[in-house]
């Protein structure tokens, strides 16, 4: 099982696993640090990410994606931090997506290169029954969508933490309608969850 290195451009790379779930992880650079955010320890993607830049720290957006979060931050003498909300110092803007006892997420918001990063509550795998603009609201949230944290935003670059990054217009029009379909097509989700996985 190995990665799909995805290139976004001047903002960085994805790797998104060989899996039904389709984990993907990010790397993002302004040409001199690298910012990794939930990565699984894939070794080509890692040498490709660390070909951008210092890496600077690794940061896992939710409660529960471990993932290789701490290994990768101990082998490389960085800071592991979880659910950031000060960002001080880096180019990004915390968002608190969930806030709850069983789903604690954080999503990331790069102002200056309009990027977005969504760890779970937005995903573009089959599992989360994406529309054709290429994103949808995870199960466990389709009945209250997170509008309001993420409804404001217009990525040019919507990274997630399940299924291929979206670049471009596509970004928004994919966030935007994953959000406001998000209702409207629960019964089809929960009726396609179980071929998700095959």
């Amino acid at each position: 099982m190995g990665a799909r290195i995805i290139e976004n451009g001047e903002i960085g790379i994805s790797w998104v696993m060989d899996e039904p779930m389709a984990r993907a992880s990010h790397a993002l650079t302004d040409g001199e640090k690298v910012w990794l955010i939930d990565p699984v320890d894939d070794e080509a993607a890692m040498d490709r990410a660390l070909s951008l830049g210092k890496p600077a720290v690794v940061f896992q957006l939710l409660d529960r994606h471990n993932r290789d979060c701490q290994e990768v931050a101990d082998r490389l003498g960085v800071d592991l931090v979880a659910l950031p909300l000060e960002l001080r110092g880096t180019p990004f803007e915390a968002i608190e997506v969930v806030e709850n006892r069983i789903w604690k997420e954080r999503a990331l918001w790069w102002k200056k290169t309009k990027t977005l990063v969504v760890a779970e509550a937005i995903g573009a795998s089959k599992m989360f029954n994406p529309s054709e603009a290429g994103a949808g609201v995870h199960i466990g949230l389709r009945a209250t969508p997170p509008r309001r944290q993420l409804g404001t935003y217009n990525p040019k670059h919507l990274l997630m933490g399940h299924g291929d990054p979206i670049n471009g217009k596509q970004a928004t029009i994919a966030l935007q309608e994953a959000l406001e379909r998000s209702r409207r097509d629960l019964p089809g989700t929960m009726l396609k969850i179980p071929f998700a996985f095959r």
